[in-house]
């Protein structure tokens, strides 16, 4: 008789002598022997997360303001219909901005090929500590994923397939309630917006000029 020093030894006795695979000796080689997966486990782990980021903890930083001219992303660029940011800007959190999708595409299930554009992405990660602890002691856990908005930022788009005014109008209406900003109809001749100002082009403003019958001044 022989001994054995462990029970892992035994079955790997018993592997080797009663199991062979179908496919040959090529795969029971050494060489080609494929490792376990590692196992990935995230806590916190939100359906819009980034999949990695170099820092979890970040500062909280400030609202973007458009204070050089810059009007990019205040107007569509996928979709027919539109909402933006029509009140000041604010943090997002990712949890709002799935619910609002989620809102938009329940209501716009009926409708093959209609598709929502998230012009955003919840990308910033928010530490809470509390109110009542005193200073010191770290920065805090991890709670939630957010977004900085700044005003006149399209949010969500929709497109795909011609959506009737109405629908658009009722389904981003529903959207709205569940975002915590006012926010603005708009389609796709709509000017873009610099803050709170409308930037309207220069042959839009000589027409609608000459049709109130004003006189243009260079």
């Amino acid at each position: 008789m022989f001994s054995l020093p462990s029970a892992r030894s035994l079955l790997a006795a018993i592997r080797s002598s009663t199991w062979s695979s179908p496919f040959g000796a090529a795969l029971n080689a050494p060489s080609l022997a494929l490792a376990p997966a590692p196992l990935v486990f995230a806590r916190w782990r939100h359906q819009l997360a980034p999949r990695q980021v170099k820092f979890l903890k970040r500062h909280k930083g400030v609202l973007p303001i458009p204070v050089g001219g810059s009007t990019k992303g205040t107007t569509l660029a996928y979709g027919d219909w539109g909402i933006r940011v029509k009140g000041n800007g604010m943090r997002i959190t990712a949890k709002q901005l799935k619910s609002a999708d989620e809102a938009l595409r329940r209501k716009l299930r009926p409708i093959k090929g209609a598709k929502v554009y998230m012009r955003v992405f919840p990308d910033v990660p928010v530490c809470i500590k509390g109110n009542e602890t005193r200073m010191g002691k770290g920065k805090g856990s991890f709670e939630f994923w957010a977004t900085r908005v700044a005003p006149g930022r399209v949010l969500f788009e929709l497109g795909g397939v011609p959506i009737r005014e109405e629908l658009a109008r009722e389904a981003l209406r529903l959207a709205c309630d569940k975002l915590p900003t006012s926010m603005e109809f708009i389609d796709g001749k709509a000017p873009p917006r610099l803050g709170n100002l409308l930037i309207i082009p220069e042959s839009a403003a000589e027409s609608n000029s000459l049709r109130s019958g004003e006189p243009i001044t260079a």
